[in-house]
C-alpha cells in the first residue's frame, strides 16, 4: 500500500468516527464520560470544536460537523493528489 493511499484511508477513518459521533449524539442515554464514548467525543471535538468557534450553533442546530466534513474531505483530496504527484 502506498503512503498516499494509507493517508487517504486514515482520513476515511477520521470521517467515519465523526459520522459515528453525530449518530450517537442523537441517543439521549449516551454517557460521554465513559469509554469508548469519551475517546470518540474528545477525538471528534478536535475537528468540530474548531468550526464551532467560527460558527456557533444556531438554536438547536450545530453546523460545525457539516463544515468539518467539507474541510476534512478537501484536505484529504488535496493531500492525496500532492502525495501521488510526488510519487509516494
Amino acid at each position: 500500500m502506498s503512503a498516499a493511499l494509507a493517508i487517504y484511508k486514515l482520513f476515511d477513518l477520521i470521517m467515519l468516527l465523526m459520522l459515528l459521533k453525530i449518530f450517537l449524539s442523537w441517543l439521549p442515554n449516551i454517557n460521554w464520560s465513559a469509554q469508548p464514548f469519551k475517546f470518540l467525543y474528545e477525538f471528534t471535538e478536535i475537528f468540530f470544536g474548531i468550526f464551532r468557534k467560527i460558527l456557533p450553533p444556531i438554536g438547536y442546530i450545530d453546523f460545525s460537523p457539516i463544515i468539518a466534513f467539507i474541510v476534512v474531505r478537501m484536505i484529504q483530496i488535496a493531500l492525496y493528489k500532492l502525495l501521488v504527484s510526488i510519487g509516494l
